[in-house]
């Protein structure tokens, strides 16, 4: 029986929603092992003059617990 862990974490970009999610998901496994999924909570952009600047994603990322 697996054991997992689910913590939340915010990644930003200035490229795309895509980008930001898998700039999240590079760094959580810099420090987290065992990373096995993501659940996308919330996506926004900020927008300066008018143009959108930075996307940014909310999301839950779930890593198995060593045995």
């Amino acid at each position: 029986m697996s054991i997992a862990r689910v913590t939340e974490i915010s990644a930003t970009s200035t490229q795309s929603f895509d980008d930001a999610v898998a700039r999240g998901i590079g760094r959580a496994s810099k420090t987290l092992r065992n990373v096995e999924s993501a659940w996308i909570k919330d996506s926004n952009v900020h927008v300066t003059d008018g143009k959108v600047s930075e996307f940014r994603v909310n999301m839950s990322v779930t890593f198995l617990l060593d045995e």
